[in-house]
């Protein structure tokens, strides 16, 4: 299936007033195969793109995708909560814009040999960065029934995470998608697994989540986009899961309402703070845009806007 940007006009109609100025930056904090860094550099002519991914083969196939603006891009291999690093070493004080697109790839998805999908038998992989790290067959193969049960419950939200990681256990060593799928499927009961989708789901999800960190990166991640942003500038975040539209919701939260404690409803905004909220709540896909794009049907958009440098 062709990549296909997730909602694409909204995330281009909510950065471009920032980005309107010669030498304007924007920051594509997961450029992926660049869709969303293409739309972007169109509407915004005068502005400058500084992509980010930890994947070499999406940088590669993305500065391929970009070519046509490859005197504004600048394509960088790093993880998204490297953020301020990249901006510094770039001589950048602040940026007008940042996107993060988060999860994982259709690209990544769909190529069998990096193990993300329970589709395709392929290595148990699922690192976004190749070069270092440990594997999902590490994890698989390494951690306790204790540890396995805490991220599939955590990252899956899985209710047979126990029953899921004896299994998984027992069954060691564990070296493919497709068995350690089959080995899902089987751990959890039959009258279960008639809905929600495919068994092994919430496990892969949690596996993936846990290879990358994904969480933890996130939550250093976003406070550094909302710090990087000039006066003006703007913040997208994308989310596919109910653990990262969290965070961003959270972070989002703290950084318009200072001093609200993590987890409290935001009932108003202080008017001191550095950030507004631009959506109210989280942002779905139209049925329009689903029934073109089934990977839409899960995104989460939220957005906000430096308003003033915080005291």
């Amino acid at each position: 299936m062709a990549h296909v940007s997730v909602l694409r006009d909204r995330v281009v109609g909510l950065l471009g007033p920032a980005l309107q100025e010669p030498g304007s930056v924007v920051v594509d904090a997961t450029l992926g195969l660049g869709g969303h860094a293409e739309t972007i550099l169109r509407a915004a002519p005068h502005a400058r793109l500084v992509g980010i991914d930890r994947d070499t083969r999406a940088l590669s196939l993305s500065r391929e995708r970009l070519s046509p603006f490859e005197d504004r891009i600048t394509l960088v291999h790093a993880v998204y909560d490297e953020l301020p690093e990249v901006l510094a070493d770039l001589g950048l004080p602040a940026v007008q814009g940042v996107l993060f697109d988060l999860g994982v790839s259709s690209m990544q998805l769909d190529e069998a040999e990096r193990g993300f999908s329970y589709r395709f038998e392929g290595p148990l992989d699922m690192r976004m960065d190749q070069t270092k790290g440990l594997s999902a067959a590490d994890v698989v193969n390494s951690y306790d029934v204790a540890e396995l049960t805490r991220i599939i419950r955590r990252y899956g939200e899985e209710k047979f995470a126990d029953r899921v990681a004896r299994a998984i256990v027992a069954a060691r060593p564990v070296s493919s998608t497709a068995r350690l799928a089959e080995l899902v499927r089987d751990a959890i009961p039959a009258a279960t697994r008639r809905t929600g989708g495919h068994p092994a789901k919430r496990t892969f999800q949690a596996l993936r989540i846990e290879v990358n960190a994904e969480l933890s990166v996130l939550t250093r991640a976003i406070p550094a986009a909302i710090e990087a942003l000039s006066v003006g500038g703007r913040l997208v975040v994308l989310s596919y899961h109910s653990l990262e539209d969290r965070i961003a919701k959270q972070a989002m939260a703290q950084a318009s309402t200072p001093g609200l404690p993590v987890d409290l409803p935001v009932r108003a905004v202080d008017a001191t703070a550095p950030i507004r909220l631009l959506t109210r709540g989280a942002e779905k896909a139209s049925d329009e845009e689903i029934a073109a794009n089934p990977r839409a049907a899960s995104v989460r958009l939220r957005a906000c806007e430096r308003v003033r440098v915080a005291a």
